[in-house]
């Protein structure tokens, strides 16, 4: 009797919700071939491949989309199980802050695991711009705050992770006299790194379409309405993006903090803010 591998469904799971194998790898702790081979010995043990490509991407194929909602089921029985033997009863309510594009990008799997395992805890979830989350007046509407950080030796919100910059968006346009950009409202990390690498650089630029959703920054990407900044592990899998590039300036890396400003639900924050900190870095 053959058993199927809980890696490596979860390794699969983790594929298709990051949007390729290197940032699973990094989600995961694993290297990119150490990813690849996990896929490859779950295709030999079924039989059958479970990407195809898609222009520069692997995608899931007709029996990789069939096995998906099947491979979140049973690691939703493994956590569960695993819950319910090795955990500790865990209550109380979180007030989590994040930037909308982790809320968007990276934040759901997560969080949907965690609730898995600790059904008790009650989570509050709210999108903001980094510069309002990191806000002494704003601290109080908060439990735990996941956030862009520019200081990245900040001694008091100190950095747990980094992440590269890129550009993302149709790099033709880089081509242009003129640069266009997609950004979010003023105050945001991105659009500030954006124009002040532009204007060291000499670059013309003008912004043609501001908005704080990336939801709606997405969709005036594809329409190739311009160009924009992103941390790397937060573009859409929709979306194209590029570290280095001849026709634009470099960009440096973001750090990421992850901060607790309360005592409350105290065992509940520190479990979060574990399982976020464990899953992110």
């Amino acid at each position: 009797m053959k058993n199927l591998s809980i890696d490596g469904l979860r390794t699969l799971v983790t594929v298709v919700e990051v949007g390729g194998f290197a940032k699973a790898g990094e989600l995961l702790g694993l290297s990119q071939p150490a990813v690849s081979l996990q896929i490859r010995r779950l295709e030999d043990l079924l039989g059958c491949k479970l990407f195809k490509k898609q222009g520069q991407r692997q995608v899931l194929n007709q029996y990789g989309e069939l096995l998906l909602p099947q491979a979140k089921q049973m690691l939703q029985y493994n956590d569960a199980i695993l819950q319910q033997f090795t955990s500790e009863s865990v209550t109380g309510r979180v007030r989590l802050g994040i930037p909308s594009e982790f809320a968007a990008r990276i934040l759901p799997a997560i969080i949907g695991d965690f609730v898995s395992l600790y059904p008790d805890v009650a989570l509050e979830v709210k999108s903001r711009l980094s510069k309002h989350l990191l806000s002494v007046s704003r601290q109080d509407q908060f439990d735990l705050v996941l956030a862009l950080n520019e200081e990245l030796e900040s001694v008091s919100h100190p950095i747990f992770m980094r992440d590269q910059l890129v550009w993302v968006g149709d790099l033709n346009l880089a081509k242009k006299e003129v640069i266009t950009l997609v950004t979010a409202p003023e105050g945001c990390i991105y659009r500030r790194r954006a124009i002040e690498a532009l204007q060291q650089s000499g670059r013309p630029f003008r912004i043609v379409y501001s908005n704080a959703d990336l939801t709606g920054l997405t969709a005036a990407l594809k329409e190739g309405l311009g160009i924009t900044v992103l941390a790397k592990n937060t573009v859409p899998s929709e979306l194209t993006y590029q570290e280095h590039t001849p026709q634009l300036p470099e960009l440096g890396e973001i750090g990421i903090s992850l901060i607790k400003n309360t005592q409350e639900s105290a065992h509940a924050v520190n479990k979060l803010a574990e399982f976020i900190a464990l899953r992110l870095a």
